[in-house]
């Protein structure tokens, strides 16, 4: 063996040999470690690995929730004037983190503190402070204070961004921020606890699942009286009170927006089980029921309308059977949500003509398909719950409607929690918005709507360049 290949052998050796020895007290590692988690699975409780399971699914759910906010500013900006897409987008991308940081700082506490709280308004510290058990949650058990907050946070969100789309194209950036934040630290907060929190409304036996009146029509009654006290937009109607159409402009990245709204909404209402149990495929279900039957209704009745089929109804359709059904998707049966759906696909085509007729200008018809349908789906309610199916986690009786035997018990409970939210909002919101515009103005100048929010507000452009571009290409064949 040559010289060379003798010292390679001794040096690899003694390399092996070292490498051999490390191995040692990894493989002793190795050992202990794979014992102490065979010690631990042997401790390890069928409750343990339920909470851990739901905390990771609502988790999930939250997720989805925060993601529609995609689907929100998509739609949004499709439906209106590219010269307002910069304001739009970051709106809806602000929105969600304004709604975390009130929502943070005393939203929640006032939404589910139970320590000082009330059947009107709760209590349990600002910044999210105090234990589990001041927001009705058990420590070790159930859902952790964060996962339950992150997933109401993304509720929050939701109620603040639907307003967004009703005061499109002509609202200073600067009020919608400072409204948003009023909602979803206050006006929103409180309602919600009448219900969620364990206040009065549930008492009664009102029931709202996963927020058709708690967060849609509560983000709809804002948007309009946002719209109302807005005015419409410049050239909206004319002189002899006709309409004029003010067409979006893109309806691909808006139906795309539809699309992942519908996905989020799996989050949404399954979501709101809390838990990760057998009513989560059912909810899913009857959700997907829905929307499809909302979409298919809207479409047929413009085409009836028309003559045509409406791309924008159609996606407003889809929306539409999605908020209707959020009340009751756990307490109807498949009938129940096609029915509820079905409705409110109908029902959100003639609310845009008569929003339009009235002159309240909603540039997406966030009014017709959160407010309108959000009351809807919450009557429909005393209407469908058919008392055979999954029941609320916590309720001492089935829920049933007038169709299935239950009388107009249910059902007036519905309509007192539709009325009360829905004056109370109004009143707040109304004075909200009141405010502002005695102060800071809450619309741009002329001359900034005219040019677009995109420069006014903004001082840039969504797509740079192109009108520019197009005005070059003029005349060249």
């Amino acid at each position: 063996m040559p010289p060379f290949d003798q010292a390679a052998k001794r040096i690899f050796g003694r390399v092996g040999s070292w490498a051999g020895l490390a191995c040692i007290p990894l493989a002793i590692g190795i050992v202990v470690t794979w014992s102490m988690a065979a010690h631990a699975q042997d401790e390890l409780t069928a409750a343990d690995v339920q909470t851990v399971l739901d905390n990771i699914w609502v988790l999930i759910a939250a997720f989805l929730v925060i993601f529609m906010n995609a689907g929100f500013a998509m739609v949004e900006t499709g439906f209106c004037r590219q010269k307002n897409a910069v304001n739009i987008l970051t709106k809806n991308l602000l929105v969600f983190a304004l709604a975390t940081l009130s929502f943070w700082f005393i939203g929640f506490s006032l939404m589910f503190g139970g320590l000082a709280g009330n059947g009107w308004i709760g209590w349990g510290g600002i910044f999210l402070g105090g234990p589990a058990e001041n927001y009705g949650l058990e420590t070790g058990t159930g859902l952790t204070k964060d996962t339950f907050f992150l997933f109401q946070a993304a509720f929050a969100g939701t109620a603040a961004t639907i307003v967004s789309g009703a005061v499109a194209e002509r609202v200073k950036f600067l009020d919608f921020v400072i409204f948003s934040v009023l909602l979803t630290a206050i006006a929103y907060p409180i309602t919600g606890h009448w219900l969620w929190g364990g206040g009065w409304l549930a008492e009664i036996g009102f029931h709202d699942f996963a927020g058709s009146t708690i967060v849609h029509s509560v983000g709809g009654w804002a948007a309009l009286m946002g719209a109302a006290l807005l005015g419409p937009r410049m050239g909206k109607y004319t002189s002899e009170g006709q309409v004029s159409a003010l067409p979006g402009h893109n309806l691909s990245i808006a139906t795309l927006g539809c699309l992942i709204l519908w996905l989020g909404w799996f989050g949404f209402n399954p979501g709101s089980q809390l838990a990760a149990d057998l009513a989560v495929p059912y909810i899913a279900v009857t959700t997907n029921i829905a929307a499809a039957a909302g979409g298919m209704a809207a479409t047929l009745t413009s085409w009836t309308l028309s003559g045509k089929p409406d791309l924008s109804m159609s996606i407003n359709g889809i929306l539409a059977g999605l908020v209707g059904v959020t009340a009751g998707c756990y307490v109807v049966g498949y009938a129940g949500a096609f029915w509820i759906g079905l409705v409110a696909g109908v029902i959100v085509v003639f609310s845009v003509g008569f929003f339009d007729s009235i002159k309240i200008d909603d540039p997406v018809g966030a009014t017709s398909v959160h407010l309108v349908c959000g009351i809807w789906g919450t009557l429909a309610v005393g209407l469908f719950a058919n008392g055979n199916n999954f029941t609320q986690a916590g309720a001492e009786d089935a829920i049933v409607g007038l169709f299935y035997g239950g009388g107009v018990g249910q059902l007036g409970a519905q309509i007192l929690g539709v009325l009360s939210i829905g004056l109370f909002t109004v009143v707040a919101t109304t004075i909200f918005w009141m405010v502002l515009k005695n102060t800071l103005g809450i619309r741009v100048s002329p001359e900034e709507e005219m040019k677009g929010l995109d420069i006014g507000e903004h001082g840039m452009e969504a797509y740079s360049g192109f009108l520019k571009d197009t005005t070059d290409m003029t005349g060249v064949m």
